[in-house]
C-alpha cells in the first residue's frame, strides 16, 4: 500500500499543526477502523482541532487479515492570552470574523465593552472597523 499525504499549511492561523498517521489489523474492517480510530484518538494532543481526515482498510489476500491506516491533520490553539496582548493584526481578525458572523452591521457591536476588553480607547475600536470595512470593498 502506497500513502501520498499533500498539506497545505495555512500561516495565517495562530495554531501548532500536525500530521498523525496510525494503522491498525483486525479480523475485519470494523474492528480494524475501530482500533486505529482509538489508537488516534489517544495520541492526538488535547483541545485538537482537526481539519482533515481519512481512513482506509485493506485486506491481504492470504491471510485475510485486514489493515486500517488513519491519517489525521490537526490544529491545536497555542496557549491562550488575555485580549488585551492581541497585536493590532490579531484583534483586527478577531473583530473582521465577529463582523462577518453578523453581516458586517456594526450596531451589533458593543464598542465600549470591546474597547475595555482589548484595553484600547473606542476611537482605536473604531478605527479598527473602518478599516475593515475598507478592506471589505476593496476585496470585492
Amino acid at each position: 500500500m502506497t500513502l501520498t499525504v499533500t498539506v497545505l499549511l495555512d500561516t495565517g492561523v495562530n495554531m501548532k499543526k500536525g500530521i498523525l498517521a496510525e494503522y491498525a489489523v483486525g479480523r475485519n474492517k470494523e474492528e480494524a477502523v475501530d482500533r486505529v480510530l482509538e489508537k488516534i484518538n489517544r495520541a492526538l494532543p488535547s483541545e485538537t482541532r482537526v481539519v482533515d481526515f481519512e481512513v482506509g482498510t485493506y485486506t491481504t489476500p492470504i491471510t485475510r487479515r485486514t489493515y486500517a491506516v488513519g491519517v489525521v491533520v490537526y490544529n491545536v490553539p497555542l496557549k491562550k492570552r488575555p485580549f488585551r496582548e492581541f497585536t493590532i493584526k490579531e484583534r483586527r481578525e478577531l473583530l473582521a470574523n465577529v463582523l462577518e458572523m453578523f453581516n458586517y452591521n456594526q450596531r451589533v457591536l458593543n464598542i465600549s465593552e470591546i474597547a475595555r476588553i482589548f484595553g484600547v480607547s473606542r476611537d482605536s475600536i473604531y478605527y479598527d472597523i473602518e478599516q475593515i470595512l475598507k478592506e471589505k470593498k476593496v476585496s470585492q
